[in-house]
């Protein structure tokens, strides 16, 4: 069984910036990253000091080069297991090869759920968004359908009228718009639409031209705002008996400032436990992480000597 001092699970920005951290303190460090990243959809990514509107894969192949500078090995595949402990040991089993090591990253990012509605899943990413700083520039001045069917909702709504007057609010899932949101909208002067959406049309070149509703009336719109469930990929975190905490907009792992979740030696970084974590933030939170895991490791060996 190969051993590594850490095992980082998840190549994206966060788990990149862990390794990175890490291997610039002569660590041995792992990277396993099945290659499926959350902003995949998106052509760009924004907010990014210094590489303002970088193609997301473009940012982690050279996030990955970095690394390896380093001296990090990353490998790509799925993790079909983690085991162990702190005072064990961590296991992780890649296909046909295992690993060992003493402490662990995970970098596993989210998964988005959306409404059942035909069309947004081709949409999103690319005219059905869900950030105003990830995407709002690049929709400016557009007409905008907001998709209500979340607590969120209106403030989205609310967030998006700085970026654009055309603004319509449909009401898909009642239930979820709060008298509170209903007022907010009435101030902000918003149209709201009390009807479901069937589905999302698109032009020749799949370009989003309009959205239908239940009713087959029609609204002109080149994006639709949606608020996704968010719950964190935390299938290994739960092998090892940990619990997910729940948020108003899906399900998150617990840290503390460092990164730090509630199993000695398992840390979490990135979307997986923060949800509304953006690039750089999600980046910023793996190396807090990395420099948390060398000083732990340091002062482990102190005490042990």
């Amino acid at each position: 069984m190969e051993h590594f001092e850490v095992i980082v699970i998840g190549g994206g920005s966060a788990g990149l910036a862990a390794s990175i951290a890490l291997g610039r303190s002569r660590r041995s460090v792992l990277v396993i990253d099945e290659g499926q990243p959350r902003n995949v959809p998106a052509q760009h990514a924004h907010n990014v000091l210094g590489q303002e509107g970088i193609s997301p894969l473009e940012l982690l192949e050279r996030g990955r080069a970095e690394a390896q500078e380093y001296g990090v090995r990353i490998i790509n595949s799925a993790v079909d297991s983690l085991t162990g402990s702190l005072n064990d040991g961590f296991a992780v089993r890649v296909a046909d090869q295992d690993f060992s090591a003493e402490r662990i990253v995970l970098a596993t990012g989210l998964k988005d759920e959306l409404p059942q509605i035909t069309g947004l899943q081709q949409a999103w990413g690319t005219s059905a968004i869900h950030c105003a700083y990830c995407h709002g520039w690049e929709v400016r001045d557009q007409e905008i359908v907001v998709i209500g069917c979340g607590p969120m909702s209106a403030h989205q709504a609310m967030m998006f009228q700085q970026l654009s007057s055309k603004i319509t609010f449909v009401d898909h899932v009642p239930s979820e718009l709060s008298e509170e949101g209903a007022t907010l909208l009435a101030k902000l002067g918003i149209p709201v639409v009390r009807q479901s959406i069937a589905q999302l049309a698109f032009d020749q070149s799949g370009q989003l031209e309009s959205v239908k509703l239940e009713n087959s009336e029609e609204l002109t719109a080149q994006s639709v705002i949606v608020a996704s469930r968010m719950n964190a990929n935390a299938d290994l975190y739960l092998e090892l008996g940990g619990a997910l905490t729940e948020h108003p907009l899906g399900t998150f792992i617990k840290v503390n400032e460092t990164g730090a979740t509630d199993i000695p030696g398992v840390y979490a970084v990135g979307n997986a436990s923060n949800l509304g974590a953006m690039v750089m933030a999600a980046a910023a939170s793996g190396t807090l992480a990395g420099a948390a895991i060398n000083a732990e490791i340091l002062n482990a060996k102190l005490e042990n000597a």
